[in-house]
């Protein structure tokens, strides 16, 4: 996959999460989503267990690691059909995507542009930070690929 197609990704991605945002909307209650909306159906653990055809005391086992956030996938997808829900997963990124590229690949120049200019100034040969902005959109578009800007801390 080429850069342009990656932005092309990275940009339909955000603007397929944005709706998601703000992220607090989703906070889990404090008894977690099956307790909660159990709850709210009106339904008995001795009920969910049987559409789950598991024990009630696995449906108390179940509830407390969906609150420790120690349930699979799998089994929070399954207590939800059985509640008539639709689990929703999602990776919600806590900027867009497209901001989290562009702000790492700025971090990566800052910090090589800033060994260079080091360098420099002990060759008696300093810049000035005018051109500081265009040297690093620069150096960006010319030594920084999206395969680069992840492999280092």
């Amino acid at each position: 996959m080429n850069a342009h197609t990656r932005q092309k990704a990275r940009q339909r991605l955000d603007e397929r999460l944005l709706p998601l945002k703000p992220q607090d909307r989703f906070d889990v209650p404090p008894k977690g989503w099956i307790r909660a909306v159990r709850d709210a159906l009106g339904m008995t653990g001795v009920q969910l267990a049987k559409r789950l055809k598991i024990s009630p005391q696995s449906v108390v086992a179940l509830e407390k690691s969906e609150k420790n956030g120690a349930i699979k996938v799998e089994t929070l997808r399954r207590a939800a059909e059985a509640l008539g829900c639709t689990l929703v997963y999602a990776l919600v990124p806590n900027t867009s995507l497209e901001r989290a590229v562009s702000d790492r690949a700025r971090k990566l120049a800052m910090r090589d542009l800033g060994r260079v200019a080091h360098t420099m100034k002990l060759e008696a040969q300093g810049t000035g930070d005018a051109d500081l902005d265009a040297r690093i959109e620069a150096y960006i578009r010319d030594n920084v690929s999206d395969r680069d800007l992840w492999g280092q801390p």
